[in-house]
Parts: structure tokens; C-alpha cells; sequence
């Protein structure tokens, strides 16, 4: 082949190849039906920019094992790199989101850091702060006709008789985890559940849903107790001797049953409890097989994606706290590539409407209950080490979606807006 027929050749298919880039290039940014009154991304135009807060407490407290002490940036990494996924999509969009973070210690008032972000103009304010806090924010931002996403309380009444219409929860209810503790215990037919519980209200609270949810099941709890709280060192040279001489001894006059279930998310006892009962038995709740919205293993669905990315990032695997973070700063990314807009309004009714859903590495693309702004979800139930299952189990059916099974579904709710 001489010298002009090769440059020939190679610009026709220069040519070519271009051409089909060009005529690629829209069809992979195509997204749905810009909303009413969306702004078209020109070429010079400037990104439009979604600022979104992220209000958090965080302490380094002991737990009973040094693995389970939360990262200083439990939940906050999550959000980061939410963000660098909004940015990716966004900068073929003309749009750009910042994270504008306020991290107080357990205790702080909540009020004066909200405040600055509403008066910032930050619109969507996601928290990973107590029930009372976030019930807080969400009534400032109310004034400010500012939405929360609650990304890190998991308290029943926020999605009952606490709920607020500018309140969303990415986070699971405690009811969302218990009943899909108990779907899985049901599922194996082990119907007889010991239940030992902390007396911290943390600890009661988890313990009523479980007992919830045994109503709800069919389950039946056959022995109740309360560990007390008496304090003492937790990593001394006897410490692990005693526990296990005291703990079976404790635990010696239940009646038979077939699941032992811990309520201790004060982390008091509950990591002590597996392979420290009287007879053998498993052990599930806070301790032994648990309930989250994530899993560090999980990598199903899609999920070795997200965790190789968040482990490049951050230098760790993904946590709870963490996958309901990025799910909450993701939603606002994703509809604002959805409906080609940045525009606070246009966002926040796309966002509430029936047509938004949202894919969060679970098997499923997720949607918001209207009834109380709960997101659906599955949930997954782990060891220390693996996923055992998911939830909803196989036979718990339900008339509108099976993850409906999970949580107060719409006649059980207390909530009214």
C-alpha cells in the first residue's frame, strides 16, 4: 500500500470514527424527559451548582471489641464519594455539587450549624445525627422549605407520629431491621426466641421492635432479660475470664429456645454473649447474625463496584452508616440528571413523585414510601465476616412491593403530614 492510499485509509476512518463518536455521544447522555421549565446545557454555559450539607456528630467511644469502633468517618466518606459520583454524571449535564460538611460532638446544639447552612441556601441537608437532633433540623428546614435526608437515625417514631413532610430517611427503621431479622428466623422455622436486652433506652427501644416484629411473624418470645449496666473496665487481664464464667451463669434459667437475641446497641454485653451461653444455641440481633442496611462483604448486585471504588477512595470497605450517606447525596444527584435541572422545586417533586427510584447496589432500584418518606430496601443479615441472607425472605409476600414486608407498611403507620 504506497503512502496515499494509506493516509487515505487512515483519515476516512478518522472520519468515520468520529462521526460515530458524535452520533454516540448524545444517545449515552440521553436521560429522561427534561421537567418543565429544565434548563438546556449549552456548550459555554456555566454548571449550575446543588449545594448539599451534610450535618453529622461524631466521638470515638469504646465498644466492647476495638474493631467495632466506628471510623472518624463513618457515614462522612460515604457522602464524599456520593459527591465524586454526582460530579462524574453531572459534568456532561452542566451541573455541580459541593458538600458543605459540620461535624459536632455528641451533645452539641444542632441549632446554630443548621441555621449557617440554611442561610448559605443550602437546600438538602443530610444528617446522621440522634432522633432528636434530626427531628430538629427538620423543623428548621422546614421554615426554610429545605428538605433533610435522614441518612443515620433509626428511630421508629421519625416515621410515625414524629414524621415530617420534608423529612426523608435513607437510613432503615429499627422496624425495617428487626423484621427482617425475624422474616430470616421464621424462614428457618426457629420460632422460640430467648430475648436479653440492655436497659439503656437505645437498647429498649431495639428490643420492643423485636418484639414487634415476633407479633408481626409469628415468632414467640418464651424469657426476657435485663442485663444491667453495673460499668467496670473493659479491656483489663481478668476481663475476658470473667465474662466467661458470669455470662453463661447469667444466662443459665432461660427456658429452651431456639435463637438467643441480643438488644444492646449501647455496647454493653452483646459482643460478649456469642459462644458464651449456657447451651448452644445462635445468637442474632445486635451481636451474632445482624441486621443492617450494608454489609462490608457485600458484593452482590453490582456491589464489588461500589466497594472497590469507596475502598480506593476512603482505604477501608463500605459500612451501613456509610451506604445510607451515599445513598441520600445520590438521590439528589439523580434527579437532577433525571430531570435536567437544578432547580430546588423541580427537584424535591421528582423526588417525592412515583416515577423516581433510585439503584443502591441491592438486587433492585429503590423508591420512597409516600406515606411516610421511608426509603424501601432490602435488608442484609451478617456476620462479622459475611452476608448470610437478605430480606424479605422468599414467601413474605405483599400486595404492592415485598419490601412493604419490612417496616410499618401504610395502614400500620402513625404518620400524617
Amino acid at each position: 500500500m504506497t503512502k496515499q492510499v494509506r493516509a487515505v485509509s487512515r483519515a476516512i476512518v478518522g472520519g468515520c470514527l468520529a462521526a460515530v463518536l458524535l452520533s454516540a455521544a448524545p444517545a449515552a447522555l440521553a436521560q429522561e424527559s427534561a421537567a418543565p421549565g429544565a434548563p438546556t446545557v449549552g456548550a459555554a454555559q456555566a454548571k449550575a451548582e446543588v449545594k448539599i450539607g451534610f450535618l453529622r456528630t461524631y466521638e470515638r467511644t469504646l465498644a466492647l471489641s476495638a474493631l467495632n469502633i466506628p471510623p472518624e468517618d463513618i457515614g462522612l466518606a460515604g457522602a464524599n464519594v456520593a459527591i465524586a459520583d454526582n460530579n462524574t454524571t453531572g459534568s456532561f449535564m452542566g451541573q455541580s455539587f459541593t458538600l458543605d460538611v459540620t461535624t459536632l460532638k455528641p451533645g452539641d446544639d444542632v441549632k446554630p450549624a443548621a441555621q449557617a447552612m440554611l442561610d448559605a441556601g443550602v437546600h438538602y441537608i443530610v444528617t446522621d445525627l440522634s432522633a432528636a437532633d434530626t427531628l430538629t433540623v427538620a423543623d428548621m428546614a422546614a421554615g426554610a422549605d429545605a428538605l433533610v435526608l435522614n441518612a443515620g437515625a433509626t428511630e421508629n417514631n421519625l416515621r410515625n407520629e414524629d414524621c415530617r413532610a420534608n423529612m426523608l430517611h435513607t437510613a432503615p427503621s429499627t422496624a425495617m431491621l428487626t423484621d427482617g431479622l425475624a422474616q430470616y428466623l421464621m424462614w428457618k422455622q426457629w420460632r422460640d426466641w430467648a430475648l436479653v436486652e440492655g436497659e439503656h433506652e437505645a437498647d429498649q427501644l431495639f428490643a420492643e421492635s423485636l418484639k414487634r416484629s415476633a407479633t408481626k411473624f409469628g415468632g414467640n418470645i418464651v424469657a426476657e432479660k435485663v442485663f444491667e449496666d453495673k460499668g467496670g473496665a473493659r479491656a483489663t487481664d481478668s476481663g475476658q475470664a470473667l465474662v466467661q464464667r458470669q455470662l453463661p451463669v447469667f444466662l443459665q434459667d432461660l427456658p429452651e429456645h431456639d435463637v438467643l437475641l441480643v438488644a444492646d446497641r449501647s455496647e454493653v454485653f452483646g459482643t460478649y454473649v456469642p459462644w458464651r451461653t449456657w447451651i448452644p444455641r445462635p445468637v442474632a440481633g445486635t451481636a451474632g447474625l445482624t441486621p443492617g442496611s450494608w454489609h462490608p462483604a457485600s458484593e452482590q448486585w453490582g456491589g464489588a463496584q461500589i466497594q472497590n471504588r469507596f475502598e480506593d477512595a476512603v482505604g477501608r470497605r463500605m459500612e451501613s452508616e456509610d451506604m445510607q450517606a451515599w445513598t441520600a447525596v445520590r438521590i439528589i444527584g439523580e434527579a437532577a440528571s433525571r430531570t435536567q435541572s437544578t432547580d430546588p422545586k423541580v427537584l424535591d417533586d421528582f423526588i417525592k413523585s412515583d416515577d423516581f427510584t433510585v439503584a443502591a447496589f441491592k438486587g433492585q432500584r429503590l423508591t420512597f414510601r409516600n406515606w411516610n418518606w421511608q426509603l424501601r430496601q432490602p435488608i442484609l443479615l451478617g456476620t462479622e465476616d459475611s452476608v448470610v441472607t437478605d430480606s424479605p425472605q422468599e414467601g413474605f409476600l405483599h400486595q404492592v412491593s415485598n419490601l412493604d414486608t419490612l417496616g410499618y407498611d401504610r395502614p400500620e403507620s402513625t404518620c400524617s403530614f
